[in-house]
């Protein structure tokens, strides 16, 4: 895989948060994810690739999704699965909130955990826990594990939650152990990107989210060295049947996922900020223009590249 498609990734992210960071605090969802999916899409074309989108936001039909088994590139060059959000928090950027980003994962084609549309269970870490965690343990375990191998005490460690009433009891038992707790309202695939950069302030994340954001906040994780595994947690009938269409058993929907499962392969992963975030700051508009900030990391390399870019409108109007 070239490794300049890196760069041509984060020219995709750069669009689709230029186009939303419009919409930020307005209060349409809607109107900013549209702006979102559209930037994507049509950036995409100019890539050079045969991409096939397996990590997407709905089905066919599901407009303005970017659905599963859409095809994105310019049709020549390497195949490629991509794994996607035009706008991960689109709920947080209608009312103005941190960690809205645009993201996307590529890899070569088959490497990707097929997700289906349902929660997850999840723990991730960043580099110096990598190997410490293991889902089938209780949180103060993974906790205690995590603080040996990061020589520091459990009261020293920050865990990120999602903040949901299904989470209370792993916050009581988390405050129990000591450890900080940083809630937040969306935006879980920020929060477990940040464990593997100590100046995010945290250092795991805990609970449920969406299983799609598992398989993206996975390929990140795995470029940055950082580790996690994940368990499927179907809701309801439909979501089951959703996981055995895209061919998962029963029996694999107790399994703990680890990285490996969920990305492996000539992984690359781009996402540029829509909102400020403890990662990275969001869309900064001037007179005739804009400043972005983005994360590009390739795994062969295990180059970390943050890229700051000044857009000129006049000569992109696109955006």
């Amino acid at each position: 895989m070239e490794r300049n498609l890196a760069l041509e990734m984060v020219r995709v992210t750069e669009a689709a948060a230029l186009s939303s960071a419009r919409w930020m605090g307005i209060g349409n969802e809607k109107a900013a994810h549209q702006a979102a999916v559209d930037a994507m899409r049509r950036t995409f074309d100019a890539v050079a690739c045969a991409g096939t989108v397996v990590i997407g936001e709905g089905e066919r039909g599901g407009a303005p999704m970017l659905f599963m088994g859409e095809r994105l590139g310019g049709g020549e060059g390497p195949a490629l699965d991509i794994a996607l959000r035009a706008l991960e928090g689109r709920r947080i950027l209608a009312e103005g909130r941190p960690n809205a980003l645009a993201i996307v994962a590529i890899t070569d084609a088959g490497k990707f955990f097929r997700a289906p549309d349902t929660a997850m269970d999840k723990i991730a870490v960043g580099p110096r826990a990598r190997g410490a965690v293991d889902l089938t343990l209780p949180p103060e375990e993974n906790l205690q594990r995590i603080a040996e191998v990061m020589a520091c005490h459990v009261e020293d460690l920050a865990v990120v939650i999602l903040n949901r009433p299904r989470h209370a009891d792993l916050i009581r038992t988390i405050r129990r152990c000591g450890a900080r707790i940083k809630l937040i309202q969306d935006g879980d695939v920020s929060a477990a990107i940040a464990t593997a950069f100590p100046e995010s302030g945290v250092d795991v994340l805990m609970g449920s989210g969406g299983a799609p954001e598992g398989v993206l906040a996975a390929a990140a994780l795995q470029c940055l060295g950082g580790d996690m595994q994940a368990r499927l947690k179907p809701r309801n009938d439909r979501e089951v049947e959703g996981a055995r269409r895209l061919g998962i058993k029963d029996k694999d929907l107790d399994r703990v996922y680890r990285i490996d499962d969920l990305a492996d392969g000539e992984l690359m992963v781009a996402a540029t900020g829509v909102t400020d975030g403890d990662l990275l700051r969001g869309v900064r508009f001037f007179g005739g223009g804009a400043r972005t900030h983005s994360l590009a990391v390739r795994r062969r390399s295990g180059t970390v590249r943050f890229i700051e870019a000044s857009h000129r409108f006049e000569r992109s109007p696109e955006y």
